[in-house]
């Protein structure tokens, strides 16, 4: 299965990204053989620098040393699909500034809501980032579910067990991109969130 030959943004409603950007992913799939999601904030600037564009690319690096971080020795994106990891994003087009609007996020929120669905065995959410977190609580919202993730800052509610549609949900801190590495004490958080999804 290619995801992106099953989901696609018909109208392109939001005004604070760039549509030119719009990446879902493409790779050759079995989702049964998928058990994490890893959800990032949006599609990077560049086509070139996502996760599944060239071992060269921005996502790809930063991704890759943050499993690293976990010691889970991976040295591809193919090695991290391999142990059933799947890597998208919660906003599938480049942002235009450093925010994203929470229009934006709920708008998007239905494709990724999409590309949950083609997944059926999940056990856990990665969300990346408060982009990530609030398009899976959208999505919740939506269809008046429990909120998967409560209120308060990642710092606070990271370590707390909580659940979407029978999965665990890790709030965890941005991997992907320039900003990746900067505080050591996120990196080392983000390490241990992606060691706590893969003991399930």
């Amino acid at each position: 299965m290619r995801v992106n030959q099953t989901i696609t943004c018909k109208d392109f409603p939001c005004k604070d990204v760039r549509h030119e950007c719009f990446t879902i992913p493409g790779i050759d799939i079995d989702p049964r053989q998928i058990t994490i999601m890893m959800i990032a904030e949006c599609a990077s600037q560049q086509t070139q620098d996502d996760f599944y564009a060239g071992e060269a690319a921005l996502f790809a690096q930063t991704t890759l040393l943050a499993f690293q971080d976990a010691g889970v020795p991976v040295s591809s994106i193919q090695d991290i699909l391999a142990r059933g990891i799947y890597l998208t994003t919660a906003v599938k087009c480049a942002k235009t500034a450093y925010g994203i609007e929470n229009a934006t996020v709920q708008a998007c929120s239905h494709l990724l809501e999409q590309e949950i669905a083609l997944f059926p065995n999940i056990k856990a959410y990665l969300l990346m980032g408060d982009v990530a977190i609030k398009a899976v609580n959208s999505i919740a919202k939506r269809n008046r579910e429990a909120r998967p993730v409560p209120a308060g800052s990642t710092y606070k509610i990271r370590g707390g067990e909580f659940r979407f549609r029978g999965a665990r949900v890790f709030p965890s801190y941005l991997q992907a991109g320039p900003s990746f590495g900067i505080e050591k004490s996120k990196r080392k958080m983000i390490a241990e969130d992606i060691r706590a999804a893969l003991q399930l």
